[in-house]
């Protein structure tokens, strides 16, 4: 287990290093640097302030003498300010990367408890089969974006009940984690019934009911944890698409998280910023597909 680790965790500082150059090549190659900004801004500025300024924050160098350095700087732990928040960049990703985890946590265990739930539905009872299926190609079709918008428009502006976005108590989750839950739903509810029907047919499962084993207890101790590895699975696929939802649904309900925050950074040409958050965001990401592979591996060790 030892081994694996090291490996996964050498594997996921050469990806990250691969997706830190593309992202930063990216980055500069997109036009309009902060000193072109600054001249837009201030016309007085003259061509040799410009070339001093370049000189000064090395944009004058080729690009991969740029990269070797800012990479440098933020392994010795150099993360440098962000320009359009005018703080360290490393005081702001910690809140949202904080603020991002909360969403998603709370995202992942709603639709995987009611996905599961529904999924049992499904195999203990075949007549909700096809409600179940349909519930789930719903939440499949429907994008993040226009159920986060359509739940505003309903409980924020017509009802007045929740609100509209930001960042508070309790109500401020409610609408943007709703929305990622729907949206994450159909996997689990899908491959919940088909795991769950197949560990209901295992012959200790036949042993279980004839020793007068009820169906409760053949659900929860039988049952679940034979299915838990397709849905650990799932999980580790679903990893990305739940932190791109949350990106996206972070910028519709004006939550200050990660998504938010690369948002404002690209929109406001904050490429330090940017480059770091997208960077965080990809790390975290294959984290938590570590973390399910190891829970897989916990749970079954037949699991190569």
């Amino acid at each position: 287990m030892i081994r694996l680790v090291l490996s996964r965790l050498a594997q996921i500082a050469a990806t990250a290093a691969i997706l830190s150059l593309c992202a930063f090549l990216l980055i500069a190659l997109m036009p309009g640097d902060p000193i072109d900004l600054a001249i837009a801004g201030d016309p007085r500025l003259s061509a040799e302030d410009a070339a001093r300024l370049r000189a000064l924050h090395g944009l004058d160098q080729p690009l991969m003498a740029r990269y070797i350095a800012w990479a440098g700087a933020v392994l010795e732990g150099r993360f440098g300010h962000s320009r359009l928040f005018a703080q360290p960049v490393a005081a702001l990703l910690w809140p949202a990367l904080l603020s991002s985890l909360e969403l998603l946590g709370l995202a992942l265990l709603l639709a995987a408890g009611f996905g599961i739930a529904l999924g049992a539905l499904a195999a203990l009872r075949p007549r909700a089969a096809p409600f179940v299926q349909g519930l789930a190609l719903v939440a499949q079709a429907v994008p993040s974006f226009w159920l986060g918008i359509l739940l505003i428009i309903l409980f924020a502006v017509q009802l007045g009940w929740l609100p509209a976005g930001g960042e508070g108590g309790w109500s401020y989750l409610i609408l943007p984690v709703a929305t990622l839950c729907f949206a994450n739903l159909a996997a689990y509810a899908r491959h919940g019934a088909a795991a769950l029907a197949h560990a209901l047919n295992e012959p200790h499962i036949r042993t279980a009911r004839a020793k007068g084993a009820g169906e409760r207890r053949i659900l929860l101790a039988h049952a679940l944890p034979n299915a838990g590895v397709p849905l650990l699975t799932i999980a580790a696929l679903d990893a990305g698409a739940l932190v791109s939802g949350a990106l996206i649904t972070e910028t519709i309900f004006a939550r200050p998280g990660m998504g938010k925050l690369i948002y404002d950074a690209v929109m406001g040409n904050d490429f330090n910023l940017a480059l770091l958050a997208l960077l965080v965001v990809a790390v975290v990401t294959m984290l938590a597909t570590l973390a399910a592979d190891l829970a897989q591996r916990w749970l079954d060790p037949r699991v190569a």
